[in-house]
């Protein structure tokens, strides 16, 4: 392991000797932007190197990577202003998700069937830099970045994913933050409405020759549309700083440089629970929470600190390294568990799922009936985490005669940490209220540390001769995953009864994507590359593996522009968890576990049309996008711990729809525009199945209808008016992390932007 940390450093040094930066030649301005996804063609691939902070950096980009990806450009965020991550990938295709509390502070994300439990299975970045609490020792997004502060989300779902780890199974996000400006700029902006919703941001940043900066600060908060039985909130409060600084040389010295460092700090305060409702309960009111989760909060704090240097040697060759530092606490003081007149403990999600057997602890849950001392049981899920690492990426590009040469190298060391130090408060329901009745010791229920040590190194190589575009790569992956549990005695942490393991997994990911241009207006791209997912500590246990395949068509025909992409992966081992936010016991033991081999195909399409494009004075885009997910298990296996339960071969998996599409049309009109978008979710499995799903077992599908409306009062001054659940539909999203859950009502919601 020494040798190849040394291996990977001496590697950076060398390739500081030689390199360069260069943004996009086609990150075109806000207004350029406004109608591009409907007016982009499929040109030529031209030589575009962009920051290392950024994936695609433009819907051209994206129309022509020879792996499928999608871009979400600061317009698109601006349509209907959501801060909810999960409105905003609805339209994406080939993403899964399933909701939960109904704001998006923690998404669970599936991208082409991954297990989309928080998130856990794909690589999620800011700024190029894996942002999860702790990517590789505990990747299941506990923090998660607020869209409502993004100028753009990049998704690469395809081929030539060798750039992006730790997890290739399924797809990579990336969140780039407000970019520094190039000249003097200040913004402030509110929306409020609904439920006591407001979302405030305020920003400025200036540049001269030699420095820049931005400063940026967000709010967004909720009184929550739940109804509480008793005392306490249903709703959140969220903020966010943060800052970048750069200098960087002279226009005219011999080589350019940059050092930026980027400052973001979040914390949260919500009171957001586990407990659910039963099937019975949701039906009658599906916005009532029990009055048993009238103590459940969220506190959470995160640091989050890069240090960037670009060297540019020449306008062929670039390098940028990233030094990058993440600290992430949180308590999430929860109703966990109900101790019955025996003194046996049983658990919220098996309570809800079965009430009829728990009657009297349902009970207690719902506060229509005192219970014992110490009946119900709120555990303090007390977690500090950390991430941090060094990366560096090499950029060289040349011409032999007509063929383009590109070469990518990026090297990173990484460590991650998650400490649980975690431990029950009682209390008894007296009247419908909560009173505490006894604390165990902190540290009492869980005290361990996991841990994860990554060198990571990949080589990608795009080779262009005439319409055709080639890019073969490699990653590499080596990864010592541990843990040390000192017990629920040895509260101090002295050792006495430590016990401690280990488990290292050392991977090769190739991959290899192509894009042949038939004409400029038709062209296909496909590739292959293997998925690689860390395992967990328990020794001997196996990364999550697949064969991931597809092939795609990019087209532009009488002004019709689209896709059409069918994939394939071929699971040989997936991950399974028993999370307790995935409907599990939580068990300390073991977090996840090797599941059986699967299967997932399917279909994404879409195509987009301006209806007025004759039109000089008026648009009107229209877009549609549907997926088609098969997702299947392929071996018989037992995971009791896990929501999965007993599979057999051929189970769908749960969560995983198999249908779901979105429809968006807007109308620009001089300083007005107006946007509407429907989105439809096919019924989902709460449990592993075939044939029919029963309806213990079933979320049924989900239409949504939101709009949105801008005016631009002065060339400074705008207004919005946005709206969210127009039909306002009453519809379930899950049964996990415990009973049903709803999404949000009908909101809507006023608002300015000012601009200087």
């Amino acid at each position: 392991m020494k040798k190849v940390i040394c291996f990977g450093f001496i590697l950076v040094a060398i390739l500081q000797l030689n390199a360069q930066d260069q943004d996009s030649p086609n990150n075109q301005s806000g207004d350029e932007f406004l109608n591009q996804w409907a007016n982009d063609s499929i040109e030529n691939l031209e030589d575009i190197i962009i920051s290392a902070s950024k994936m695609l950096g433009s819907k051209f980009e994206a129309r022509n990577r020879t792996g499928s990806a999608y871009y979400i450009s600061p317009e698109d965020l601006k349509k209907h202003n959501y801060f909810n991550i999960d409105r905003v990938l609805g339209e994406v295709p080939g993403v899964n998700l399933y909701e939960e509390d109904g704001f998006g502070l923690r998404p669970n994300i599936s991208i082409r069937g991954t297990n989309p439990e928080r998130s856990r299975n794909i690589t999620l970045m800011e700024d190029g830099v894996l942002i999860a609490p702790a990517p590789y020792a505990a990747p299941p997004a506990y923090y998660f970045p607020n869209v409502a502060r993004m100028q753009a989300v990049e998704i690469l779902k395809g081929s030539s994913q060798v750039q992006y780890g730790s997890f290739t199974t399924g797809g990579a996000i990336n969140f780039v933050s407000t970019e520094i400006p190039d000249e003097f700029k200040a913004e402030i902006g509110a929306t409020y409405g609904s439920f006591g919703t407001a979302n405030s941001i305020a920003r400025f940043g200036d540049s001269s020759e030699q420095f820049g900066y931005v400063i940026e600060y967000l709010n967004n908060r909720s009184t929550g549309f739940k109804e509480l039985d008793g005392p306490g909130g249903t709703g959140f409060n969220r903020d966010d700083i943060m800052a970048k600084f750069r200098v960087n040389s002279k226009a005219d010295a011999r080589f350019q440089q940059s050092l930026q460092l980027k400052f973001q700090y979040a914390r949260e305060n919500s009171d957001e629970t586990y407990l659910g409702l039963t099937r019975e309960d949701f039906n009658s009111n599906p916005f009532r929470r029990y009055a048993a989760s009238q103590e459940d909060k969220m506190i959470t704090e995160n640091r989050h600190i890069t240090l960037t240097h670009n060297f540019q040697f020449n306008e062929n060759t670039q390098i940028t390294t990233t030094a990058y530092n993440t600290e992430f606490s949180r308590n999430w003081f929860k109703l966990d568990r109900v101790t019955n007149i025996d003194g046996n403990d049983i658990s919220i999600s098996q309570i809800l799922e079965t009430p009829n057997l728990f009657p009297e602890m349902m009970s207690w849950i719902n506060g229509s009936a005192d219970s014992p001392d110490d009946a119900l049981r709120n555990k303090n899920n007390n977690r500090v985490y950390y991430s941090r690492g060094i990366q560096t990426k090499f950029d060289h590009h040349f011409y032999t005669g007509d063929i383009f040469h590109d070469i990518e190298v990026g090297f990173r060391y990484h460590r991650d940490e998650a400490d649980r130090f975690q431990w029950y408060e009682n209390y008894r329901m007296l009247d419908g209220r909560m009173s505490l009745t006894s604390a165990e010791a902190p540290g009492s229920e869980s005290n361990r540390i996991d841990e994860a040590e990554a060198i990571s190194a990949h080589f990608l190589y795009k080779l262009k001769i005439n319409d055709l575009t080639i890019t073969p790569g490699m990653r590499y992956e080596n990864v010592t995953m541990g843990r040390r549990n000192w017990g629920t005695s040895d509260l101090d942490r002295t050792g006495v009864d430590l016990s401690s393991r280990e488990n290292s997994v050392a991977q090769f990911i190739p991959g290899i994507g192509a894009n042949y241009k038939v004409t400029n207006q038709f062209s296909f791209f496909g590739g292959a590359h293997k998925g690689f997912g860390p395992p967990g500590s328990e020794e001997g246990q196996d990364p999550e593996e697949s064969i991931n395949l597809e092939l795609g068509t990019r087209f532009d025909f009488l002004g019709f522009q689209g896709e059409l992409i069918g994939f394939y992966n071929d699971y040989t081992t997936m991950l399974g968890s028993n999370a307790a936010a995935g409907g599990g016991p939580g068990a300390d033991d073991l977090d996840v576990f090797n599941a059986g081999a699967a299967l997932i195909k399917g279909i994404e399409f879409q195509i987009a049309y301006d209806v007025l494009e004759s039109n000089s004075k008026l648009s009107m885009p229209i877009h549609f996008s549907y997926t088609y997910t098969d997702a299947r298990f392929n071996t018989d296996f037992e995971a009791p711990r896990s929501i999965w339960g007993n599979v057999q071969s051929g189970d769908f998996m749960p969560y995983i729809a198999k249908h779901q599409w979105n429809t968006g049309i807007s109308l620009y009109a001089g300083k007005f525009s107006a946007h509407a978008n429907a989105r439809f979710r096919d019924e989902l499995r709460t449990l592993p199945g075939q044939g029919s799903i029963p309806a213990n077992e079933s979320i049924e599908s989900m239409f949504l209808m939101d709009a949105s409306a801008q005016y631009q009062l002065t060339p400074k001054l705008a207004i919005s008016l946005n709206a969210i659940n127009l039909l306002n539909n009453e519809y379930p999203v899950a049964t996990v992390p415990a009973g049903l859950r709803p999404g949000h009502p009908f909101g809507i919601y006023a608002g300015f932007r000012l601009t200087l």
